[in-house]
């Protein structure tokens, strides 16, 4: 691992910088982010749209709005939806082969604050991988679960949201709203996994990271969240409401988790098993407390037979590292 202290580049350039999105069907949603980077000072090289095959108007919007980036935009409509993990796993890929020194992940449902590229930027000559801040809906300060109790691979919920003066905090996991990735931890680490589809992929790529540099969140606020989610405010923490979807994911996806885990020796079948209860446990509160029903607890069966055919699956394999690209050298191929 390295010690935070190593300089990617001597001195930041933007235009290092690429934006990669994942949307779909929200159009509206993408309007409003696209008009954000419009109007950030200063801006990133590119910026990628990877549109999950979305049935809106997507296209039109983008196309509509390509000149009023000011930089330049490469737009990807997939032929199928991919989930938000097969997404940010082709986003990635676009912008290695463009040579980008620096990636920065974001959903289509935030804006970028007007100096947030240069926010994050300051932190560059020190850390490879950076989580900034977000403004939830409201304007109030959206907490992350930043750090995660490897043995039980679950969010540690109470893990102090202040900052002392240094302005940053170590991190063990990553938030594909608002990963800021250097190319070296992606070549080394490979592409985020897009077998994941939904849920746990963002925590586990950055768990990947953080096994080889030192990871941060800052406490600079750089993303603000467009889009108002139901939530159940619990006094010191707030729970969203979900979907059948997530519910089959949440459950299915930790044995790609438990296959990650033995790949690098830190599997320990009681604690993860521990976790994985703790899980079951914390969408059933989700259901009763958000969501005000118990149906839909048999997605989260589902979701563990599921995960039980992956976990005997004998030809699974992490995603493997990345050729070592020049900056400037690759070119996107078409998608």
């Amino acid at each position: 691992m390295t010690d935070g202290t190593s300089t990617p580049a001597a001195v930041f350039d933007p235009a290092t910088v690429t934006i990669a999105i994942v949307t779909y069907n929200r159009s509206h949603l993408l309007t409003r982010l696209l008009e954000s980077i419009g109007r950030m000072d200063p801006k990133p090289g590119h910026v990628i749209v990877i549109d999950n095959a979305s049935t809106d108007d997507t296209t039109a919007v983008v196309e509509s709005l390509r000149a009023q980036l000011g930089t330049e935009l490469v737009y990807r409509r997939l032929d199928t939806n991919t989930g938000g993990s097969g997404g940010f796993s082709e986003g990635m890929r676009v912008a290695y082969e463009l040579g980008s020194e620096w990636m920065w992940l974001m959903d289509d449902d935030v804006e970028v604050i007007p100096d947030g590229l240069a926010l994050m930027g300051k932190w560059a000559p020190r850390f490879q991988s950076v989580q900034g801040r977000r403004y939830d809906y409201d304007g109030s300060a959206f907490y992350w679960q930043y750090r995660v109790a490897e043995s039980l691979a679950i969010p540690i919920p109470f893990a102090p949201a202040g900052f002392d003066a240094s302005g940053f905090k170590e991190m063990n996991s990553g938030c594909f709203e608002g990963m800021f990735i250097h190319r070296d931890i992606v070549r080394q680490i490979g592409l985020p996994d897009p077998r994941f589809f939904i849920y746990w992929d963002d925590q586990m790529y950055g768990w990947l990271a953080s096994r080889i540099t030192t990871s941060v969140i800052v406490d600079d606020f750089v993303l603000r969240r467009t889009r108002e989610i139901k939530q159940h405010d619990f006094g010191v923490r707030h729970m969203n409401a979900s979907s059948n979807a997530y519910r089959f994911y949440i459950m299915r996806n930790r044995a790609y988790i438990k296959k990650y885990y033995r790949a690098h020796g830190v599997y320990k079948p009681i604690p993860f098993a521990v976790g994985t209860a703790l899980t079951f446990i914390k969408e059933l509160i989700r259901l009763a407390l958000v969501e005000r029903t118990l149906r839909g607890t048999g997605h989260l069966f589902r979701g563990m037979r599921a995960g039980r055919q992956i976990s005997r699956d004998r030809t699974w394999r992490p995603m493997p590292e990345l050729p070592p690209l020049s900056p400037g050298s690759g070119a996107p191929r078409e998608g």
